[in-house]
């Protein structure tokens, strides 16, 4: 075979590999996910984002919850039947909270068991339909987030704060702070909703309240002490076969992973006294 078909057939096989890489990562999850159902006799929905990056008061992300992911979600809620259970795994910074607001309400409306499972983290959005569940099973490191509103990157709550201090405030901040009034007393609403299913309707506007009020900054984990303190339905600790699955998830790099280990061993033991060594 001459140089120049080498080198072309090289180049066709280059373009492939990713190609085909990411239909067997399909097939892999598609067969994980059927096997999981199949044993938790549920409906297993993912909502899993990757391509995350983090700042102290946000999440300048790539990948967020949006309209096509609610319509994804809203489908698998529909093709189960009433009275069935729902297992939604979630690994997201958060996104519109028009779209985290259609899954959560549907979530709650559903009659069967809905549990929601965080591996890792369920940030902003994600903790709103986290709180749509029955059960929230998270891992013991895992976190979930404040649902404060976000108005053009900035917290509503802080728009509200630096109005108060100025001493003749710009019009377009006015504007903000008005808005940022309406979001707030919208989240709480909203949440308070979703917690009056489980908790007397005072208490449930309370802790809607100080999740949505502005009272850490957005991005603050709220770890699974924080939730039970809060009397949220929380159960520590995440199945394996969740912790598999998401393997089948990994984070897209153009470099290779900063993180490597080996599994430790048990040493071997030496023989006693008496004991030979030999078979």
């Amino acid at each position: 075979m001459d140089p120049i078909t080498i080198f072309w057939l090289f180049l066709i096989l280059a373009s492939l590999q990713p190609v085909l890489q990411r239909r067997f990562l399909e097939a892999a999850r598609q067969r994980a996910l059927s096997r999981l159902a199949s044993e938790r006799g549920s409906t297993v929905i993912t909502l899993i984002h990757r391509q995350e990056t983090m700042s102290l008061l946000g999440f300048p992300i790539f990948r967020h919850i949006d309209i096509d992911d609610s319509e994804g979600v809203l489908n698998a809620i529909r093709e189960t039947p009433s009275d069935g259970p729902i297992d939604i795994v979630l690994h997201t910074p958060g996104g519109m909270v028009l779209a985290a607001s259609q899954i959560a309400e549907a979530l709650a409306e559903h009659r069967g068991p809905v549990r929601a499972f965080v591996p890792h983290y369920a940030m902003s959005g994600g903790t709103l339909i986290a709180l749509a569940a029955d059960e929230i099973h998270v891992d013991p490191h895992a976190a979930l987030g404040p649902v404060d509103p976000q108005l053009g990157g900035y917290p509503a709550a802080s728009i509200l704060a630096a109005v108060e201090q100025a001493k003749e405030p710009e019009d377009r901040t006015l504007i903000l702070a008005d808005m940022s009034r309406k979001a707030l007393r919208q989240v709480e609403d909203f949440v308070t909703g979703l917690l009056e299913r489980r908790m007397e309707p005072e208490r449930a506007r309370k802790v809607a309240r100080t999740l949505s009020s502005g009272v850490w900054t957005h991005d603050h984990p709220l770890t699974p002490r924080d939730l039970e303190e809060l009397g949220l339905p929380v159960r520590v600790g995440v199945p394996g076969e969740i912790h598999a699955l998401m393997r089948l998830y990994p984070q897209p790099r153009g470099r290779q992973s900063s993180v490597e280990y080996v599994p430790s061993r048990p040493p071997a033991r030496l023989p006693g006294p008496g004991e030979h060594g030999g078979p």
